[in-house]
């Protein structure tokens, strides 16, 4: 990716989570990337072409984040690295701001993208299975959906306690 396609992406995230995505015109993107609309058309097609690059590039840092755990053999340890990921995350202001503005685009055109996820629920499903849990579906499940509502706290509560919210579902887990 050149550093203009870069800068466009980065002008559309922001521009997409501050008006919304309907209400952002690719005028004001290439205005905020300091380039010519041609280009955003030349690189992305079109506004829904650059809304596809950015969910895309979504993907692509969850897929970083999730390699580690989708590597990792021992049950115990693949829940304790998916529940300890949104520390790692919560120190990198650049990511937080990233996640929030995808975690904005989604909410508003209501796209969830339960594909990019698959792996890691088999792999906590996997785990519950190894540990005998009678529902490990279900647990995979439930654990995946408290993590959403954590990372959502986390990016909208300045008070919220993130490490003693880790510390218990460790603890609820025995890891």
């Amino acid at each position: 990716m050149t550093e203009k396609q870069e800068k466009i992406l980065n002008a559309a995230l922001t521009l997409f989570a501050e008006e919304g995505f309907k209400s952002t015109s690719t005028s004001k993107v290439a205005k905020r990337a300091e380039v010519s609309e041609g280009l955003i058309f030349r690189h992305f097609g079109n506004k829904d072409g650059l809304l596809e690059a950015i969910i895309q590039m979504g993907e692509d840092q969850a897929k970083l984040l999730f390699a580690d755990i989708l590597m990792e053999t021992d049950p115990k340890n693949v829940l304790r690295k998916f529940i300890e990921i949104g520390l790692n995350t919560s120190k990198d202001k650049e990511a937080i701001n990233f996640w929030k503005l995808q975690f904005k685009i989604k909410w508003e055109l209501e796209i969830y993208g339960e594909h990019k996820i698959e792996a890691l629920e088999q792999a906590l499903i996997k785990a519950f299975q190894t540990l005998r849990y009678l529902q490990p579906e279900k647990e995979a499940n439930l654990l995946l959906t408290l993590m959403d509502g954590i990372a959502t706290r986390m990016m909208l509560q300045k008070s919220f306690d993130l490490e003693g919210t880790i510390e218990f579902l460790k603890q609820k887990y025995k890891l």
